[in-house]
């Protein structure tokens, strides 16, 4: 075994030019802290057989050590997997507007729960509450942190140790096995299922209400099967003949439209989604859906219905625990304005942006590209095509529709399949400030959809190519 006593001394490594600039960059405490892990870690391989590394080398180690250290782990990245509304890439990129909105509220002290007018303490829901109930017909809005938390603080509020009837075919698990029938039970309320998985009839609440006295029942709801489909013989009972039905037995009408949209996006030639407006239009007391998904903003749950609802569930001591604070605010009320002009919505919203792109669009972007893809991979046993794709709309929205894409399918030659994972990891792995590039293997292939790649882009997509390098 090489003589330790060889390896440089803390101090010695410190005072190197490079590690002078790394202290002047990043702090001397973390990179100490670096120095001694380098050390440590050369020390007990030498004890197991290795080489004593030489100063170079140990100099090497601290410099990548700090790189890893100063690496933001909230990295961005190039969303190439074909889904826009990625759950694990966080859903719904924000319009420059909300941007700058962010900004100012983070800069500066807001007026949150502040009333300037009279100069007496305010209520923070009152930042978007106006353009909610504008937007959805609702006389009253509240905002929380996700639409689950909506729909927990619903039901902790006004079916604690009551009854809520529920379509057995609207039982649904959300992403993280987060299950319905879980949400009910810790929040108190006690689930009826009625109907089937595949056929629910108004019968079937009218006899589950007059199965107990009335008064043992909070609510009849409906859960919007946001992320599956259920086809062929199926009967689900409409809105409005639900809230009827509600109303006749003094009961309120609840909807969880899940993922949530403003606009009929018919318009731009997407399917149809329930919105919180026709919920409203249909007899429901209350509604919740997501800001982060269809809605195109951050994420929040938003809870819109009746005045006295909203007023009982804003006064449950489990709202302040899961309110937003004005970061969210501030982004949410910048997406909500925008939705006061549809007509240029599709322009000026990120998300809707990339759901109406148009395959010869995405296309033309494929073939301005590819000369970087080729050039990263040249060299490597793959086939690299321009090809039509399907891209899919994410987070439990519109889950059986596909947007028609393109991108790249890049194929191992011959019996080479590991390749391929080499290639996914190289462009997952590519270092900082560069983004990662994130697509999915599909078929024997990797392929990465462009949809969401918007023009502007381009460049720094290229460049991430240029660096990656595959093992």
């Amino acid at each position: 075994m090489q003589p330790l006593s060889q390896l440089p001394s803390v101090d010695r490594l410190l005072s190197q030019p490079a590690v002078v600039s790394l202290i002047e960059a990043h702090g001397r405490a973390v990179v100490t802290g670096v120095v001694r892990a380098a050390l440590i870690a050369a020390r007990a391989a030498v004890k197991s057989g290795a080489l004593l590394p030489d100063e170079a080398t140990l100099l090497e180690n601290v410099g990548a050590g700090v790189t890893a250290l100063s690496t933001p782990k909230l990295r961005p990245v190039f969303n190439l997997t074909g889904t826009v509304l990625h759950t694990n890439l966080g859903r719904a990129s924000l319009p420059d507007e909300a941007i700058e909105a962010l900004i100012t509220a983070a800069r500066s002290p807001c007026a949150l729960e502040y009333d300037l007018a009279s100069g007496g303490r305010g209520d923070r829901d009152d930042v978007v509450n106006e353009l909610l109930c504008e937007l959805t017909g609702a006389e009253a809005a509240t905002v929380v942190n996700n639409n689950a938390a909506a729909v927990f603080l619903l039901l902790n509020t006004l079916a604690a140790k009551q009854r809520v009837i529920v379509s057995r075919g609207e039982l649904v698990e959300i992403g993280g096995a987060f299950r319905v029938p879980d949400i009910m039970s810790r929040a108190g309320a006690k689930l009826v299922e009625v109907g089937t998985t595949n056929r629910t009839h108004l019968k079937d609440f009218a006899v589950a209400i007059e199965a107990v006295p009335v008064a043992r029942t909070a609510m009849l709801m409906k859960v919007h099967a946001s992320n599956y489909a259920i086809q062929g013989f199926t009967h689900a009972v409409p809105e409005s003949e639900l809230a009827a039905l509600a109303h006749q037995h003094g009961l309120p009408c609840v909807i969880d439209l899940g993922s949530g949209t403003l606009i009929d996006l018919h318009k731009w030639g997407l399917p149809h989604e329930p919105t919180p407006r026709e919920a409203i239009a249909a007899g429901a007391d209350l509604v919740s859906f997501s800001g982060d998904k269809l809605l195109g903003g951050p994420q929040a749950g938003l809870l819109v219905g009746k005045k006295e609802l909203i007023a009982k569930i804003k006064k449950n001591p489990l709202k302040r625990a899961l309110r937003v604070g004005k970061l969210t605010l501030a982004a949410l009320e910048a997406v909500l304005r925008l939705y006061r002009d549809p007509d240029r919505l599709h322009l000026r919203l990120a998300s809707l942006r990339q759901l109406t792109r148009a395959e010869a669009d995405i296309r033309s972007a494929a073939e301005r590209l590819l000369p970087a893809l080729q050039q990263a991979l040249h060299g490597l046993p793959v086939s690299i095509e321009i090809v039509a794709l399907k891209s899919q709309i994410g987070s439990g929205s519109l889950p059986v529709d596909r947007l028609p894409s393109a991108g790249f399918s890049i194929r191992p030659q011959g019996k080479r399949s590991g390749v391929l994972n080499r290639i996914e990891a190289a462009l997952r792995g590519v270092s900082h400030p560069l983004q990662p590039i994130i697509g999915r293997i599909e078929d024997g292939a990797l392929l990465l959809d462009l949809r969401c790649l918007d023009q502007r882009d381009e460049s720094a997509f290229a460049m991430s190519l240029a660096a990656i390098h595959v093992a």
